[in-house]
């Protein structure tokens, strides 16, 4: 199967091409942040600048791999979903689910390694310009010289290489094991992990009360809380967008007539597909949210304060903008990836809708009505999570209530996100629609 694996790519090698793309950029911001580690071990650094750069490695790396894993996952998914009919046909010739598995594992895998030895040129370019943000900064010495070293090379394809194989493994079991009880234990396991997250949200959200407004670590808890409170909702998107629908179809009924009620029955019905979308609109919106208010709240606090920046204060910026690049980089990725997949099986249904008598703009505008209902909810929930973390950072540390920021940080995240969700799925549907309708009925569905 391993050969089988080799063939395939080498024959259809556009069918990779987005996983490529996924571990290329998870590899590249990988080794550019880890390779600070190398820089900060090197002979002649001093204690402040080792500090900032291994600060820096440590925090954007955890967040990195956790996030280049949905990355690949999510692009996995969409691979798996289009093999449907191989991988039946495969079981039907007599190939067992491991002999499966085996294969698309290790297609994953072969692409996923060359992704990150392509990346290896890029997180070199990538580690100097960084080094060269911390100097102008002041937060690493100007004699501290760049090192591309082995822990920036092994753990950047460690981690891609770990993360193309579990979420190959993944998306392939979830393929080949179909039976209700395996469906229902795994809904079980997500409504459980998702009470968990929200549960330790919360508890970091109320532990901001108990900290000093001068405390260095104030922001830490209120931004983990918000993440936190952010996988919670994405692990039960599902029931959310069922619920949403569900008071929204009065009134998409109202203002769009009978194909509003028919965009709220069909969203209903693929709910379980469209939540792979709500995932990442939920995380990017509620993390990037609450990051960017927390941090433009402190600088405001520090100038209003008449203090100049410390190192550590300079650090704790630099990270959190870095982060929420890092959020904006993959979470547009993942959005993108689901989107395409979710608009992509669609080509027969749009076919059979304009044999019935609707025109292409009529199948465009049902598309669009629901990228509108999936960015709502997703920037609603997004939102009640980053506003758990930012109204008490504001209370503790400015005894304000809230933010005096106003509202052009999160019309800026809700522009990302409405765009990429609308663009995607608009241009996708408009492809779609392009296939004869006849041709498109005719298409395996």
């Amino acid at each position: 199967m391993l050969g089988l694996a080799a063939r395939s790519v080498r024959q259809r090698p556009g069918r990779f091409l987005a996983t490529l793309l996924s571990a290329f950029l998870g590899a590249a911001i990988i080794m550019t942040f880890n390779s600070m580690h190398d820089t900060a071990g090197a002979r002649g650094v001093d204690k402040v600048s080792s500090e900032s750069l291994t600060t820096a490695a440590s925090v954007v790396g955890g967040y990195g791999t956790l996030l280049v894993f949905f990355a690949i996952a999510s692009t996995l998914t969409v691979n798996v979903r289009q093999r449907t009919e191989e991988i039946n046909l495969l079981r039907t010739t007599g190939a067992t689910p491991a002999q499966i598995k085996r294969m698309v594992v290790g297609e994953s895998v072969a692409v996923a390694l060359v992704g990150a030895l392509l990346a290896i040129g890029p997180a070199v370019l990538g580690g100097h310009i960084l080094l060269d943000v911390f100097k102008d900064s002041g937060q690493v010495a100007d004699s501290v010289s760049y090192s591309f070293g082995p822990i920036a090379l092994m753990s950047g394809v460690a981690v891609t290489f770990l993360a193309a194989a579990g979420a190959a493994f993944l998306a392939v079991r979830r393929a080949t094991k179909a039976a209700a009880g395996v469906r229902q234990r795994t809904s079980r396991t997500r409504q459980f992990a998702s009470w968990a997250a929200v549960v330790v949200g919360a508890l970091a959200v109320c532990s901001t009360f108990a900290m000093k407004p001068t405390d260095a670590a104030l922001m830490a808890a209120p931004a983990y809380g918000a993440i936190m409170l952010s996988v919670g909702f994405a692990l039960v998107s599902t029931r959310l967008l069922r619920t949403v629908l569900g008071r929204v179809e009065p009134l998409l009924a109202a203002l769009t007539g009978v194909s509003g009620y028919l965009t709220v029955r069909n969203m209903r019905r693929r709910a379980a597909e469209l939540s792979g979308v709500l995932m990442p609109l939920i995380l990017f919106t509620g993390m990037a949210t609450a990051t960017l208010y927390m941090q433009a709240i402190e600088n405001d606090a520090i100038k209003a304060s008449g203090l100049t920046k410390s190192i550590d204060d300079k650090n704790l910026e630099t990270l959190n903008l870095t982060v929420v690049g890092v959020i904006v980089v993959f979470a547009c990725i993942m959005l993108i990836n689901s989107l395409y997949a979710a608009t992509a099986y669609r080509v027969r249904e749009f076919g059979q809708q304009r044999l019935a008598g609707a025109t292409p703009a009529q199948v465009l505008g049902t598309v669009a009505v629901e990228g509108v209902v999936l960015t709502v909810t997703g920037v609603f929930f997004g939102t009640l999570s980053a506003l758990a973390g930012i109204l008490p950072f504001t209370v503790v540390r400015t005894d304000g209530l809230l933010p005096e920021q106003g509202l052009g940080i999160w019309i800026a995240v809700v522009a990302i996100a409405a765009a990429a969700t609308l663009v995607t799925s608009l241009a996708t549907a408009r492809r779609g629609v392009r296939v004869p309708a006849v041709e498109a009925v005719a298409l395996a569905a």
